[in-house]
């Protein structure tokens, strides 16, 4: 199966037909459809490593003083317990079921351009805040084998989120920076230098200013550490916006 690293942006990408939601449209059409998706999102960020495992995990609106029409979006699709207790078996670090949380905006505004229909299963795995980037990547390649088994991995975050530089006025435009930043993780994608991502704090102030928190960063850690060499790597939305956020996302299969 496939897998996806998204740049999800802006909550209100669930209800605007733009670029970015049209992309996201696209992109399913060139893999086959899923039997299961497993979301590793940025907005579930906890201490240690959680498993959704309910049979209808409930949808949560995680974002706050947007329109309405927002709050009125659904997002219904069912769980799938079995598959989360694989899941459980195949991380080797300590991990937990927790519904405490549900399927948050990182994945559901997607979600909801991609399968409309809301008939595929999908539950999430939380991001350990407390843990270095090579434990993502390690918790990638132990969840690799799902692949085999019509799963798609699924990472949202956005490889560039800085909301403190945030400049509305620059809209479809980036600092140097985050062009730089996001260049050099595209370049080591495509190149198949998976390590160099992991390793991206080696580019010192340009890192700290892209992922000054790591929580929208590490997703795309957890798709490469389950990627083979032979993958062939797609790039989609390659653009930065409103100075400080990427929406770049990548496709391998």
């Amino acid at each position: 199966m496939p897998m996806m690293f998204i740049g999800h942006g802006s909550p209100m990408n669930a209800i605007e037909d733009n670029r970015f939601t049209r992309t996201w449209r696209d992109m399913v059409k060139e893999i086959p459809k899923p039997d299961s998706i497993v979301s590793i999102s940025a907005h579930w960020f906890t201490k240690g490593t959680k498993i959704m495992n309910e049979e209808n995990p409930k949808m949560i609106y995680d974002m706050y003083g947007f329109p309405e029409k927002l709050y009125e979006v659904r997002y219904d699709a069912p769980g799938n317990p079995m598959l989360a207790e694989d899941v459980k078996r195949l991380i080797s670090r300590p991990n937990e079921f927790d519904n405490s949380w549900g399927i948050d905006h990182a994945t559901w505004v997607v979600l909801v351009h991609m399968y409309q229909k809301r008939d595929i299963p999908v539950f999430q795995i939380s991001i350990d805040a407390a843990a270095p980037p090579a434990v993502h990547y390690q918790i990638g390649k132990e969840l690799k084998s799902l692949r085999q088994q019509g799963v798609l991995l699924f990472g949202t975050g956005n490889i560039v989120h800085n909301l403190r530089r945030v400049d509305a006025s620059m809209r479809g435009k980036g600092f140097d920076w985050a062009y730089r930043f996001d260049d050099y993780i595209k370049d080591s994608i495509e190149n198949k230098k998976y390590e160099d991502v992991v390793d991206y704090m080696s580019l010192g102030e340009t890192a700290r200013l892209a992922v000054p928190m790591p929580d929208h960063f590490n997703p795309i850690l957890y798709i490469l550490g389950a990627a083979d060499q032979e993958d062939e790597v797609s790039v989609y939305n390659n653009s930065c916006l409103a100075g400080s956020v990427s929406m770049t996302s990548y496709l391998f299969q």
